[in-house]
């Protein structure tokens, strides 16, 4: 019998991160694996979302998102990122930034052009590109704090150079690039006319440090980036609706016209009634976002605390809500025997390293732990981790 699968599909395998999440409920571990909170969203954003169905905002919408959503993000992008943007020529409302992603790369990338990634990374990236036909370039992060040689970074790019994806606040590792670090990249996009690409979901989860001045900042503000940057972003993590699904990308017109196109023929609209509700979401108050802010700080630090004590080596990471640990000290051959382990014999459940790189070598004494948890949830786990000493 032949094979009916693409060539493209046979490239990727099935989501790590969610296998992990199935197998800590088949195994009662507890889930540090996926980043989705066990705790409520804000009544405010659940009875905005219970009242919208009620007023019958059960249809399908506009396919680039209702009106009254486009102007709250563009009302809402106006005072976090200080830029301007059109919501009727600007924005477009996507099922959630996973989508937003794909059909900004199916918008902008021919089949033989070039994107680099940085690894480790999010998972959806590398067959986000495959499924375009692009050739995929990776540019390695480097443990413990997360830095790029810059050197390795400007060989990547060259005339097939489309694009550049870069996720800040970091996932998995948690960094936030740096002002300085944004405007080397920056350069690079502009000297050899390529897109940057960002994931900006993780905007308001990042820890104030003025040692390092540690801050969020959006490619789109620097000198030159504002018509070649296409920013993704989403309601999942700042309101902690990660089920709802709705996300957005921003751009010039000429981009935003071709992400419309394929978004509209990929799912053509947004849940219409949380699209409503999403307009009260980034209508909350700033100190909304202080508070969120404070309270993974608070979760962050409880967290690394109990994995230097379980035996983990790991560095705080400067936003996002994932830690990744290195696991040499418990003697594993690698990262998925540990974390079957961790699963099956102590009861928590992570990401294996390796999931996140091109190269499984450089993650394989690496695992990925989430701390978007109830403070009991965090508690238990690090009980249970103490275990492994």
């Amino acid at each position: 019998m032949k094979h009916h699968l693409s060539q493209k599909v046979l490239r990727f395998t099935k989501s790590i991160i969610r296998d992990m999440s199935r197998q800590a409920m088949q195994h009662g571990a507890i889930n540090l694996s996926q980043g989705f909170p066990d705790f409520p969203t804000s009544d405010e954003i659940k009875h905005a979302a219970i009242a919208a169905i009620e007023a019958d905002h059960n249809q399908y919408t506009m396919t680039w998102g209702t009106k009254r959503l486009r102007d709250a993000i563009a009302a809402k992008t106006a005072w976090s990122m200080g830029l301007e943007f059109d919501p009727e020529r600007e924005i477009v409302v996507t099922v959630g930034s996973t989508e937003a992603m794909i059909a900004t790369l199916m918008a902008v990338v021919n089949p033989g052009d070039e994107v680099i990634v940085f690894e480790p990374f999010f998972e959806n990236y590398n067959p986000d590109t495959i499924l375009t036909g692009a050739t995929i370039r990776h540019a390695t992060l480097y443990a413990p704090d997360w830095h790029f040689d810059r050197d390795e970074l400007r060989v990547l790019f060259n005339d097939k150079t489309k694009a550049i994806i870069i996720t800040t606040p970091h996932n998995p590792t948690g960094k936030v690039f740096t002002r300085d670090e944004l405007r080397f990249i920056a350069d690079l996009c502009i000297e050899h006319d390529v897109l940057a690409i960002t994931d900006e979901i993780y905007e308001h989860i990042w820890y104030p440090d003025p040692a390092r001045n540690v801050h969020h900042v959006s490619m789109a503000t620097l000198d030159g980036m504002r018509e070649r940057t296409i920013t993704i972003n989403s309601l999942s993590k700042t309101y902690e609706v990660t089920g709802w699904r709705i996300g957005y990308a921003i751009a010039h017109p000429d981009l935003i016209d071709g992400i419309r196109q394929v978004h509209d023929f990929l799912s053509v609209c947004a849940a219409s009634p949380l699209q409503e509700a999403g307009v009260t979401a980034l209508g909350m108050p700033r100190e909304y976002y202080t508070k969120l802010q404070s309270a993974y700080l608070r979760r962050r630090d409880y967290l690394v605390g109990a994995l230097k004590a379980a035996g983990f080596q790991c560095v705080k990471p400067d936003g996002a809500y994932y830690v990744m640990a290195d696991i040499s000290a418990f003697g594993f051959a690698n990262d998925f025997a540990f974390a079957e382990y961790l699963i099956r014999d102590i009861g928590v459940a992570v990401v294996p390293g390796s999931s996140f790189y091109s190269r499984p070598e450089l993650g394989a004494q690496q695992v990925r732990f989430c701390y978007c948890k109830r403070d009991d949830t965090l508690q238990a786990a690090a009980e249970r981790l103490l275990r492994l000493k």
